[in-house]
């Protein structure tokens, strides 16, 4: 009996615990934010770029002292846990980039950086192997010339995150968007079975901007094969030619550190998206929290 009580007292303890935590509180733009989020920004994955960036900004704005820590996670746990503070109108900072589509989605905002810690702006490049124009021109031709705009990229995102498959998402852009494409491949000579083989890191953009560039590949006549990975080992599959190419360099601070160390061991190709950047953001209804300097105690 003594067993069967302490069971159901255990139970009605879990219940009210779960009850309190899902019951936080709506931000209080009286209170300190770091007091009312633990002093915690919500980051990503450990080896992006960004999470550099944000440990370098913990320092210059000396946000240290309050003891403020950097949580890795992933975009797909972040996004989450953003989606879940913009319901109930809880306080969050987040590591962010532009583009991408929650940006487009949810109200949300950077703050300003007035130590330029991330920069003004970044350019997302395409990377080629040494030695890709020589054995695939055709490749090469597509590749170099391949650009779009942020607003497209965020198109191919948003289907993407509303469940379509992102193949699908690549062709449906695709066929909405033929007179830009065949600029891509115009007098481009076809091939026949050529392999191909393309790497990326599982960013929702460049989940986006690979799948575009390996379905327009594929209609040229390339078995285009992508693979994901961590950024360093995409830089790495590039300058070892174990893989012919990558879009994903987000220039000069997100993947800066990567150009310099492969510099020599692969071809850049240029800008094939610009405009793009990175740093905290939060939602908008922290309207007093406008500046990373904001988030320090006053």
């Amino acid at each position: 009996m003594k067993k069967i009580t302490s069971i159901i007292s255990l139970f009605f303890i879990s219940l009210l615990l779960v009850s309190c935590s899902s019951k936080m509180p709506k931000y209080d733009a009286k209170k300190s934010v770091g007091e009312q989020i633990n002093y915690t920004i919500t980051g990503i994955d450990a080896g992006a770029g960004i999470m550099s960036s944000t440990q370098k900004a913990i320092d210059k704005y000396d946000l240290q002292k309050e003891n403020w820590q950097l949580q890795t996670s992933s975009t797909a746990a972040m996004t989450s846990t953003l989606q879940k503070a913009l319901k109930d109108r809880r306080p969050i900072v987040i590591t962010g980039w532009q583009p991408h589509w929650m940006f487009t989605k949810y109200p949300i905002k950077f703050l300003k950086d007035p130590k330029h810690v991330y920069g003004k702006e970044e350019s997302i490049h395409t990377i080629a192997r040494v030695g890709l124009k020589k054995d695939e021109p055709s490749a090469y031709e597509v590749l170099d010339r391949f650009h779009w705009t942020k607003e497209q990229m965020s198109d191919v995102m948003l289907k993407v995150n509303e469940g379509q498959d992102p193949k699908q998402a690549a062709k449906s852009w695709i066929k909405k968007n033929k007179k830009q494409v065949n600029s891509w491949t115009k007098d481009v000579k076809k091939v026949k079975d050529h392999k191909l083989k393309l790497t990326y890191v599982a960013w929702d953009s460049e989940i986006a901007s690979t799948n575009v560039v390996a379905e327009t590949l594929r209609s040229v006549g390339y078995d285009v094969t992508i693979q994901a990975m961590e950024i360093q080992p995409m830089w790495s599959s590039i300058a070892t030619n174990a893989a012919d190419a990558q879009v994903c360099a987000w220039l000069p601070n997100t993947s800066g550190v990567f150009y310099k160390d492969f510099k020599g061991k692969f071809v850049d190709l240029g800008v094939n998206l610009k405009g793009a950047k990175v740093g905290l953001a939060v939602p908008k209804y922290m309207k007093n929290i406008n500046s990373i300097n904001d988030l320090k105690e006053h």
